[in-house]
């Protein structure tokens, strides 16, 4: 498929020769001759074209004019104007409206082709990152937070109600692997600031050293090693929202920095003397209870409370087990696609086992033991065995009650006699036996004669 290059000229001999010359560079070109033919392309015709070639004064206005009117239809590919009469101020003004570049007539035809094949790899990366953060809209929306439960229900609720909402700072608060960067990318790509970048940050993923020069950026010498200038996470952001995962392990000197930069929307690069403005909506995220670390001065009052303008805890799955019958098919669907396996039936065990499970690794942890199963997986059921549970703390609590009553644990370094452990056998048994000497010998797999013989041996005797 042709690129569509789109050329706005009053001159017809000039006009007709750029389109001949750039229909033999592969484009397909639309023509235009007045502002009002070129607006009528754009948006009744609906042409996306890659470039627009423009004149700058058209016998009906500047195109500069519809340059500023079409400049959020973003579909409409890089500008690149061409006139005889331009001065600076119109050449200040098409950069200022995001034109890709502002050239003289008469244009050498290369020197040309080189400018319009430069707009051409910046319109395809441009389109490409517009295709995916419109991929990512879909797919990032209130309903991926999957679930049944009232719990997952109320979480969906807040999500949409907050990604409406323009706010500054957001607390998200739950254990490892409830979804709290999923949360992020919902709330990003679903509110407001969607069309700008989404930066992740894991603050306890790098190291204090590094990371303050990558959420700040740094000036070339503000350290050993720093030879160019770097823009930090932050400036990155500008425009979109920054997730700051794991929070609390900021430390406090960069605590102070971030809640400077969130309060005056400036920050000053590492080494740097300017201060730059920067428009950024901050998402933050901690496992840890931040409140309590406030109290124990782990944590800046001040920046606790300038983040948690808005706070979404996200419930555990220990909380929402109904939500298994629908995260698990999911999970299983994606990883059938990813390795081309066809699992379909899931035993009634393994809904058994998967109800019983604690889930202390949460959704991550669920997800991950889906993987395993589906992968190694030969045949459409779900391969059970494959689980590898450990059993839940109130399953191991009853496996541990029920060795008790079959086993009895005595030390053997030096601190009992022979006498002392057989005594403390026989004292053990008469006790699980309720002193029952007959069913006390059944235990101990020997005579009453025997057992009464020990009994008075070590004047073992029911308190009653």
């Amino acid at each position: 498929m042709s690129d569509t290059l789109l050329l706005i000229e009053d001159e017809a001999l000039l006009r007709g020769e750029l389109a001949r010359h750039f229909q033999r560079e592969g484009f397909e070109v639309l023509t235009a001759g007045t502002l009002a033919e070129a607006k009528r392309l754009l948006v009744q015709d609906e042409a996306q074209p890659l470039v627009v070639i423009s004149d700058m004064s058209l016998p009906d206005g500047n195109a500069l004019d519809l340059l500023d009117a079409m400049r959020s239809e973003a579909k409409n590919g890089e500008w690149l104007f061409l006139t005889a009469y331009g001065g600076v101020a119109d050449s200040v003004r098409a950069l200022r409206l995001g034109a890709y570049d502002f050239l003289e007539k008469p244009c050498d035809l290369d020197r040309l082709n080189l400018v319009v094949n430069g707009a051409v790899r910046s319109a395809r990366a441009q389109r490409q990152l517009r295709e995916h953060a419109a991929a990512e809209n879909r797919r990032f929306t209130p309903a991926a937070f999957v679930g049944r439960s009232e719990a997952a229900r109320s979480v969906r609720d807040l999500l949409t109600k907050l990604s409406r909402a323009p706010f500054s700072t957001l607390l998200l608060t739950g254990e490892t692997g409830t979804g709290k960067g999923l949360a992020a990318r919902v709330l990003h790509y679903s509110g407001v600031r969607r069309e700008g970048p989404l930066i992740e940050v894991n603050c306890a993923a790098l190291p204090h050293d590094l990371l303050e020069s990558e959420l700040f950026g740094h000036e070339p010498g503000a350290f050993t090693g720093a030879k160019t200038r770097r823009r930090g996470l932050m400036e990155q952001a500008h425009g979109g929202t920054i997730f700051l995962d794991e929070i609390g392990e900021l430390s406090s000197d960069l605590q102070a920095k971030l809640l400077a930069v969130i309060e005056d929307r400036r920050l000053r690069r590492l080494g740097g003397t300017s201060q730059i403005e920067v428009d950024v909506q901050v998402i933050a995220a901690s496992n840890r209870n931040l409140a309590e670390r406030v109290r124990s001065e782990a944590f800046r009052s001040d920046l606790f409370h300038r983040i948690t303008v808005f706070t979404l805890d996200l419930p555990n799955l220990r909380q929402r087990k109904e939500d298994l019958e629908d995260l698990v098919p999911l999970f299983v669907a994606e990883y059938n696609a990813k390795a081309g396996r066809s699992v379909r039936l899931i035993p009634d065990a393994v809904w058994t086992s998967l109800r019983a499970h604690d889930w202390s690794g949460n959704v991550r942890e669920l997800r991950n033991v889906v993987e395993r199963c589906v992968l190694l997986s030969d045949t459409p059921t779900f391969a059970g065995q494959w689980l590898q549970l450990q059993p839940s703390s109130s399953a191991a609590t009853e496996a541990a009650r029920a060795a008790t009553d079959t086993e009895l644990r005595l030390p053997l370094d030096g601190s009992l006699t022979l006498d002392e452990m057989e005594k403390r056998i026989v004292s053990e048994a008469l006790e699980r036996a309720g002193f029952n000497v007959t069913a006390a010998a059944r235990l101990l797999g020997t005579s009453r004669e025997t057992l009464r013989y020990r009994v008075n041996k070590y004047g073992l005797k029911s308190e009653d």
